[in-house]
């Protein structure tokens, strides 16, 4: 009999290959995928990566897109390019059951594919065109509506962090956050606007509120961003006849003693008498208690009618860690072992703001790696060395690297930095700063336009344009559409 399918021509269909599903495009969702890319033989796994963006953001360089040093574009780094032999999917995990290794996906066209469904006849189409195998195809009947379910062999979860809000009165109506590159450049266009209409206004206070930039947070992007918008701001007061660099008011509140805890308490001390020096209004072990009807209210009785506040107080882990059937810590992440695996649960992975990973470099017991990119990024290698190994049934190893320090910048040609002891503050630091982020950033591509266009910005003035409508770019033909339909009435 076998010998008749031999003749025939017929051959046993091949293994199915392993699935890698990584959810995430950051930091460790796109390094693990590249050195997955780089380590993985020709067709011994498929690597999936299910992202809410096709791009990664390198975060260091916000600050500076907003105050315009930066293009936005050159900002991101687009997945596609970068992981040629990887499936990219833009779209989000809604849950995940590791014990059935099953994750439920959601993509831009999920909501329309959903509609087609309910409209078809009044049935439901028993596939999505994601489901492209047997495997995917036999959990169709799991599904809820929108969604669809991806079966995988080896799980790296790696969806980052969101903004920690509190329940402060008027936030969520006024506050502005400060993690994506489109909230970066939306700030921006942002506090321009504000001056613009500070210079076009006769009533004071209207006048006053404008001028008034409030950022809550003192870690590296509440700092960072305000620094460098002061920067900015400064400078463009030069091209407005009745709006003078002392008009504006910058406030960062922080809720304990110091800020920058990253460079050490040193440097924290020193970079709060910097930003005092250009007349920076930084509050500590203060609060914002509400900011309703566009006032900020702080814990100390103070109160600053303002147009503008920036939200920067700290990080939180993703929703979907609570979606999911594996252990989490305390604080919402998973619990991960030396090695980068979730512990207690085979073939699931985690790395960066997600985990809680053992700090084995660190000299007190029971330490935990930091959240940041220095440690995300070489933790994002091993990991993926780690699963490799795992394929091929080898042992994974430990992840161990001793923190170098940390930089921070206070604006063009101001900075403080604390790396491998060592204290740099003023033009070194920001020097250093600069020098490290553009060796971090990914891609050849990217450093050569960043180095271009910080060489570019020596040479030339500061671009001082707000481009706010593009975030509405429908709304004049809208406006124009509207008054066609008028006159035909």
């Amino acid at each position: 009999m076998v010998k008749a399918e031999i003749s025939r021509g017929t051959t046993p269909a091949p293994p199915p290959r392993a699935r890698v599903l990584v959810i995430g495009g950051g930091y460790v969702g796109m390094y693990t995928a590249l050195r997955l890319q780089q380590k993985l033989k020709r067709g011994e796994a498929e690597v999936v990566v299910v992202s809410p963006n096709a791009y990664m953001t390198y975060q260091p360089f916000l600050p500076e897109a907003a105050a315009g040093s930066i293009s936005p574009r050159h900002v991101v780094v687009p997945l596609r390019r970068v992981l040629p032999n990887c499936t990219i999917i833009v779209g989000e995990a809604r849950s995940i059951d590791h014990a059935r290794r099953v994750a439920t996906l959601t993509t831009l066209a999920s909501e329309e594919e959903a509609a087609n469904r309910t409209t078809t006849n009044g049935l439901d189409t028993p596939r999505t065109p994601l489901a492209k195998n047997a495997r995917d195809a036999a959990t169709d009947a799991h599904e809820p509506p929108g969604s669809f379910e991806m079966t995988y062999d080896e799980l790296v979860l790696a969806p980052g962090s969101i903004s920690r809000t509190l329940p402060v009165p008027g936030l969520a109506e006024h506050g502005i956050g400060f993690k994506t590159v489109e909230e970066a450049i939306a700030l921006r266009n942002h506090v321009l606007e504000q001056m613009d209409i500070a210079s076009s206004t006769r009533d004071p206070e209207l006048r006053d509120a404008a001028l008034t930039y409030v950022f809550v947070g003192g870690g590296y992007a509440g700092v960072e961003a305000l620094a460098e918008l002061a920067d900015m701001a400064r400078y463009a007061t030069r091209y407005y006849h009745n709006v003078k660099a002392d008009d504006l008011k910058w406030i960062l509140v922080e809720a304990s003693d110091h800020i920058l805890p990253e460079v050490g308490h040193d440097m924290g001390k020193y970079a709060v008498r910097e930003l005092r020096a250009r007349n920076i209004d930084v509050r500590l072990e203060t609060r914002l208690d509400s900011c309703e009807n566009r006032v900020a209210v702080l814990s100390d009785g103070t109160r600053f009618p303002t147009r503008t506040v920036v939200w920067t107080a700290g990080v939180k882990p993703h929703p979907i860690l609570a979606a999911t059937d594996l252990p989490l810590d305390k604080r919402g992440r998973l619990i991960c072992t030396a090695k980068l695996a979730v512990d207690g649960a085979e073939h699931a992975w985690s790395a960066g703001d997600a985990a809680a990973v053992p700090d084995l470099a660190a000299d007190e017991p029971g330490a935990e790696c930091a959240p940041n990119a220095q440690h995300a990024v070489r933790q994002a290698r091993v990991l993926a060395e780690n699963i490799v190994a795992s394929l091929r049934g080898e042992t994974p190893r430990d992840y161990r690297y001793r923190y170098a320090g940390s930089v921070a910048s206070l604006g063009l040609h101001k900075g403080v930095a604390q790396v491998y002891g060592r204290k740099l503050k003023g033009y070194p630091a920001w020097l250093m700063h600069r020098v490290y982020h553009l060796s971090r950033v990914p891609t050849f591509n990217r450093k050569a336009r960043v180095l271009a266009e910080w060489t570019l910005s020596g040479l030339f003035k500061r671009e001082i344009v707000s481009l706010g409508s593009l975030e509405h770019p429908r709304a004049e033909f809208e406006l124009a559409a509207g008054r066609e339909r008028s006159r035909d009435v």
